[in-house]
């Protein structure tokens, strides 16, 4: 099973595509968000959206969701319409459903003739509280973290953690640093793959370079960090990181090295 980093790049990214990940196992291919960039990231990699067995959302972000009408509407046209057998997974936590559907149906809710739902292009597979879900013989699962807030409420956002060939790995998604929440998941993970924000005006809803390189060196020694803007970076290497995540960049959890390989 490989771990493909399709885009590395924020959500306004001109140079390296949003952060859309893949995982490539034999019993399918599962994307990891599926942000507005993903149809011609995945065609990078020679991939097009049948390619695609399941999906899962961890918010509802358009860098995490913008490509869903293309994915959906391009596998209904293509043999779903038909044949639902074909309609990609979609894990999604349950609180998420019926707002996912309210940012996608301007542009999926009718097809010629027919009231469409989520569920008419995807075979969704709500998440349930504590929960997860299971693909190719591995257990995901979700962990919510603090993204950012909606007044007084903090909007539900879910990394990943998940292990494969004794490697357990954590992927943020999209995070603030928030260690009082996060050092428990983090200690439970050998690879963190981080977003990380280099903007040079925080946004304060992501984890900013100048937070995360103030964190225990143990940590930093297990964390990979993608999700950054377009330019100049910080020598990430030098302060204690695995590197920063290249686009199209493979960890692959048949070579263990794949996950220790420093890259400048």
């Amino acid at each position: 099973m490989k771990l493909i980093f399709l885009g590395t790049g924020s959500a306004f990214t001109l140079d390296n595509y949003q952060s859309n990940i893949l995982i490539d196992a034999p019993e399918g291919r599962l994307l990891i968000d599926c942000g507005g960039d993903a149809r011609r990231s995945l065609a990078e990699h020679g991939l097009a959206a049948a390619d695609i067995s399941e999906v899962y959302i961890s918010h509802l972000h358009a860098d995490h969701i913008g490509g869903l009408e293309w994915l959906g509407l391009t596998t209904y046209f293509s043999g779903s319409k038909d044949d639902p057998s074909l309609r990609p997974g979609l894990h999604v936590h349950h609180t998420l459903v019926d707002d996912l559907w309210l940012s996608l149906h301007g542009g999926m809710g009718t097809i010629q003739g027919r009231v469409a739902k989520l569920d008419t292009y995807f075979d969704v597979q709500p998440i349930e509280r504590n929960g997860g879900f299971t693909f190719a013989g591995t257990e995901f699962r979700t962990v919510q973290v603090v993204h950012y807030y909606d007044g007084f409420e903090i909007v539900p956002t879910y990394g990943l953690l998940f292990e494969k060939s004794g490697l357990p790995v954590f992927i943020t998604t999209d995070a603030q640093v928030a260690p009082n929440q996060m050092n428990d998941f983090r200690d439970m993970a050998d690879f963190i793959f981080q977003d990380c924000e280099t903007a040079k005006f925080w946004s304060t809803v992501h984890a900013h370079y100048d937070e995360l390189v103030s964190l225990d060196d143990e940590v930093k020694g297990r964390m990979w960090l993608y999700d950054y803007q377009d330019g100049e970076k910080p020598d990430c290497i030098e302060d204690g990181f695995l590197g920063w995540i290249e686009k199209g960049q493979v960890f692959d959890f048949n070579d263990p090295e794949s996950f220790r390989r420093m890259i400048k």
